[in-house]
C-alpha cells in the first residue's frame, strides 16, 4: 500500500486552518462575560432568560442556591411541558401562567411540573423553594429546566421595582399556610407588582448574641443565614424600598436597650451603603418591643442627614383574630398587615419603580399610614360573577385622613349560603371623592361609582368569609361614608 503524501503547501494550509479555528474559539471564550457561557433559551442556571429574584449563591454555574426565605426565579418558555432539575429532596411551590401556586413535597431529580401537558404556545413559570430552616432540611439547589424538543425559554417579564423585607419568623411567614408565600412581604410585593425578597430567618435577632441568635446586624450582607455564607453581590439588584421588622426576639437573648439602639443605627447605615437610593421603613414591632430605641435610631440617621429613613407606627395593624399564637400572625393577620403596609411602600417608591407618580412624604417619624394620593391607573374591570344567595354586610372605615387626601378600607362579608367564585364590590361616593390607588383588588371608577373586583390570588368568597380592599383617595370639602354598597349586584347592609 502506498502512503499518501500531501504537497507541503496543502499541508501548511490545513494546519493553518486548524490553528485559526482554535485561536478563534479561545478568543471567543475569553471575550465571553462571566456567567454568560450559556445560550439564551437553554434553561441552564446561567440562561439569561431566567430571572433570579433575591439572594442566590451563583458561584457554581451548574447549580444556583437560593438564600433566605423569599428567593424565587421566573422565566418564560415555549412548548407544552416543563421539568425542573433538582439535586436532592426539596419542597417547593410553582406557578405556571400566573395560576395559583402548587406545592410539591419531597421531590428530587427531574421534577415534572406539567403532569397534564399545556396547550402549545408561550408560557410563564415561577418557582419558590420552601424555607430551609428549623426542623426542615431540604436541598434547594436549582440545576436547570428541561423543555420539549425544540422549545426554548423566553425572557422573564421584568418588574417595575424591588422591595426587600428584613426580619425574623414573622417576616418569614411562620405558622401561615404557605410560609413565605402567605407572609405580608410577599403579599405586598405581589399587590404592587414588584420584585420582593424576605431577608429573614426564624428566631432571628437584630443583634448577634453570644448565645447564638442569628443577628441581622451581621447577616444582612450575606447571601444566606447559614454560618460561613459568602457576601451577597449587591450589584445584582438595587432595592427601591427596604422594610425592617426586628426586635421581637432580642429581649429573650439579653440584648440591652443601648445595644439594640446602636445596632439599629449600624444596620440602617449598612443598608444605606448597599442601597444608596432606597427608602428605608423601620416598622414598630407588632408586640411593641424596643419601640423608643427604633424611633431613636431613625432620628439619629435623620439628624445625620439621611432623610429617606422612616419610622412606621403599626398600632392596630394585627386584628384580634389575626394571630395563630401569641406572636405569629396567621393568614388573615398577614393580609391585614399587607393592606396597611402596601400603600406606605407605594408612597415611597422611586419614580422609575412606582406604578404611579411618587407622592411627597415627609421624612423622620411618620404615622402608620399617610401616603399622598396619586393618579388612578387605568384598569379594565372583570366580568361580574353570580350574585350571593342571601346578601352581604359591609364595614367602611377611613383609617387616615389629611388635607385633600385619605386612606379607606371596605370589608365585605358574604352572608349568603353560596360561595362566590369571583366577586365585585361597588359603592358610590357622595362628595366627589376619587380613588387614586387601591390594593387587595382591581379598582375602577366611573364618575362617583367605584368598583373593586377580586384579586387573582383570592377569587373565591365562601359563606361567612370576608374580603377587605383598601385604597387611597382625594376629597374636597366633605368626606362622608357612601350610603350604599353592593356585592355582585346585591345590596349590602352597612355596619
Amino acid at each position: 500500500m502506498k502512503r499518501a503524501i500531501w504537497p507541503s503547501a496543502r499541508l501548511a494550509a490545513a494546519v493553518g486552518t486548524v490553528i485559526a479555528a482554535v485561536v478563534a474559539a479561545v478568543v471567543a471564550a475569553l471575550a465571553m462575560p462571566p456567567g454568560a457561557q450559556a445560550a439564551a433559551g437553554d434553561g441552564t442556571p446561567t440562561d439569561p432568560n431566567i430571572r433570579f429574584v433575591g439572594r442566590w449563591d451563583t458561584r457554581d454555574s451548574g447549580a444556583y442556591v437560593p438564600g433566605w426565605a423569599g428567593a424565587y426565579f421566573t422565566t418564560g418558555f415555549t412548548g407544552t411541558t416543563v421539568k425542573l432539575k433538582q439535586r436532592d429532596t426539596i419542597d417547593l411551590y410553582y406557578s405556571i401562567d400566573g395560576r395559583p401556586d402548587v406545592y410539591l413535597q419531597n421531590v428530587r431529580g427531574t421534577v415534572n411540573l406539567t403532569p397534564t401537558p399545556l396547550q402549545s404556545g408561550n408560557h410563564t413559570l415561577r418557582v419558590s423553594y420552601r424555607v430551609v430552616a428549623g426542623s426542615y432540611h431540604g436541598d434547594a439547589v436549582f440545576q436547570g429546566l428541561v423543555l420539549d424538543s425544540g422549545a426554548r425559554t423566553r425572557p422573564a417579564q421584568p418588574a417595575r421595582g424591588m422591595v426587600e423585607f428584613v426580619g425574623d419568623s414573622i417576616t418569614v411567614g411562620t405558622t401561615t399556610s404557605k410560609n413565605a408565600l402567605t407572609a405580608y412581604g410577599w403579599l405586598v410585593g405581589e399587590q404592587l407588582g414588584l420584585d420582593h425578597m424576605q431577608v429573614a430567618e426564624g428566631g432571628a435577632c437584630l443583634v448577634s448574641t453570644a448565645d447564638g441568635c442569628v443577628g441581622l446586624d451581621r447577616r444582612f450582607v450575606k447571601v444566606s443565614a447559614a454560618d460561613g455564607a459568602v457576601d451577597h453581590d449587591f450589584t445584582r439588584y438595587q432595592a427601591d424600598v427596604v422594610v425592617i421588622n426586628l426586635g421581637t426576639n432580642d429581649a429573650g437573648h439579653g440584648v440591652s436597650t443601648t445595644q439594640f439602639q446602636n445596632a439599629y443605627v449600624d444596620l440602617l447605615r449598612t443598608i444605606r451603603g448597599k442601597y444608596p437610593k432606597a427608602a428605608i421603613l423601620a416598622l414598630q414591632t407588632f408586640r411593641g418591643r424596643f419601640v423608643p430605641q427604633t424611633q431613636a435610631a431613625v432620628q439619629t440617621v435623620n439628624n445625620a442627614g439621611d432623610h429617606n429613613v422612616f419610622f412606621v407606627n403599626t398600632d392596630g395593624w394585627v386584628p384580634s383574630d389575626g394571630l395563630s399564637d401569641s406572636v405569629h400572625p396567621n393568614d388573615a393577620g398577614h393580609r391585614a398587615i399587607a393592606a396597611k403596609l402596601a400603600p406606605i411602600v407605594a408612597a415611597h417608591l422611586t419614580p422609575s419603580a412606582s406604578p404611579t407618580p411618587t407622592p411627597s412624604v415627609s421624612a423622620g417619624v411618620t404615622p402608620s399610614a399617610s401616603p399622598s394620593p396619586s393618579p388612578t391607573p387605568s384598569v379594565s374591570p372583570s366580568p361580574t360573577p353570580s350574585s350571593p344567595a342571601g346578601g352581604c354586610a359591609v364595614h367602611y372605615t377611613v383609617s387616615n385622613q389629611w388635607p385633600g387626601g385619605f386612606q379607606g378600607e371596605v370589608q365585605a362579608t358574604n352572608t349568603g349560603s353560596g360561595t362566590l367564585n369571583g366577586w365585585t364590590l361597588r359603592w358610590t361616593f357622595a362628595d366627589g371623592q376619587q380613588v387614586t390607588q387601591g390594593w387587595n383588588g382591581t379598582f375602577t371608577q366611573t364618575g362617583a361609582t367605584v368598583s373593586a373586583t377580586n384579586p387573582a390570588w383570592s377569587p373565591a368568597l365562601a359563606p361567612g368569609a370576608s374580603a377587605t380592599v383598601g385604597f387611597t383617595g382625594t376629597w374636597n370639602g366633605a368626606n362622608t361614608t357612601p350610603a350604599s354598597f353592593t356585592l355582585n349586584g346585591v345590596a349590602c347592609a352597612l355596619s
